[in-house]
């Protein structure tokens, strides 16, 4: 979840249980955003994994220490109970790492102690619906409404917004257990993976063999089916030292799979598919796109362009379209 819905919705939580306390509120809104200041622990968190993002901070122990230490000195700044600090803080934080579990994002709860990890994947990572809701929330509560509107006012928009995300998890994680239970009847797939539209969904698989890899997947939609492939990309995991271009499209996905990973991280880290056209005559291009990070109809991707005369091919990281648009 992007650091705007998880402060609004420790927030919103925090106003569910103290009501309209404003440090109270506070503090609960700051602990749903903290567990991501791990980004300032780079780079030491290459020497010590257990800082890197998505690690100990996103843990109940790691939470838990935050709490305590805020609970003692939240009274010194503004007068409250420590007690109920401790509490808001607590569960602000432990907001924070369930909207990361509920993603395709993973996150380990039980650190230090397990390294067993929590993800539901029912929801992107950065969803723009809950994006700009969060956003144009903030400006409403703290910008028109404060000291403006009567209170009232700030109370309709505040359980608006608690029905509004109890309904948004909701059909989320309904349509990912909907999706999980039918994954085996639609075909030969293991894995679930979340789109922007809460009722769209890819189911794929991956699989390694013979020195190439392979990715095969549909778009689903609840109600209706799979509307949209399979589609399958296959790629050499060792990229050949080809003399010539690509003779076809298949080649071209072929020769182009391993530069693209080696290019891209992120790319290697989720679930992706590739796409490869001719690009003048004689040469080729090949796009292998990310399935989980896509904005506005673009996906983080690697495009790897192969001359017609053969030689080095070149190869560039960006956002790019996808012909097949999966999602």
């Amino acid at each position: 979840m992007d650091l705007f819905t998880h402060v609004l919705v420790a927030y919103l939580v925090t106003f569910g249980l103290v009501g309209f306390q404003p440090a109270y509120l506070a503090a609960g809104a700051l602990a749903g955003g903290l567990p991501d200041a791990d980004a300032l622990f780079f780079p030491i968190s290459r020497r010590f994994p257990v800082l890197r993002h998505h690690g100990i901070t996103h843990s109940v122990f790691g939470v838990s220490v935050v709490a305590g230490a805020g609970a003692l000195l939240a009274p010194l700044l503004a007068p409250g109970s420590a007690l109920v600090y401790f509490l808001v803080l607590e569960a602000g934080g432990l907001c924070h790492i369930a909207m990361d579990g509920f993603t395709h994002f993973s996150v380990p709860p039980l650190l230090p102690f397990s390294s067993r990890r929590l993800e539901l994947d029912a929801d992107r990572a950065i969803n723009f619906v809950t994006l700009v809701v969060s956003v144009a929330s903030f400006y409403l509560l703290l910008g028109v409404e404060r000291n403006h509107w009567p209170f009232v006012d700030y109370l309709v928009t505040v359980y608006v917004l608690m029905a509004f995300f109890a309904a948004y998890f909701g059909v989320r994680l309904a349509g990912r257990l909907v999706v999980g239970r039918r994954l085996r009847s639609l075909g030969p797939y293991d894995v679930v993976s979340p789109t922007t539209n809460p009722f769209a969904w890819l189911i794929l698989s991956e699989s390694d063999g013979d020195g190439r890899h392979r990715t095969t997947w549909a778009r689903y939609v609840l109600g209706r089916g799979i509307v949209r492939g399979p589609y399958t990309a296959e790629g050499l995991l060792e990229a050949p030292a080809a003399a010539r271009a690509p003779s076809g499209e298949a080649e071209a996905l072929a020769w182009s799979y391993s530069l693209a990973r080696k290019a891209s991280g992120l790319l290697e880290a989720t679930y992706h598919f590739g796409e490869a056209s001719r690009d003048g005559a004689g040469a080729w291009t090949a796009v292998w796109y990310s399935l989980e990070f896509t904005f506005f109809g673009r996906s983080a991707g690697v495009r790897v362009r192969f001359p017609a005369g053969g030689g080095p091919a070149t190869v560039h990281r960006a956002f790019y379209r996808p012909v097949l648009r999966p999602a």
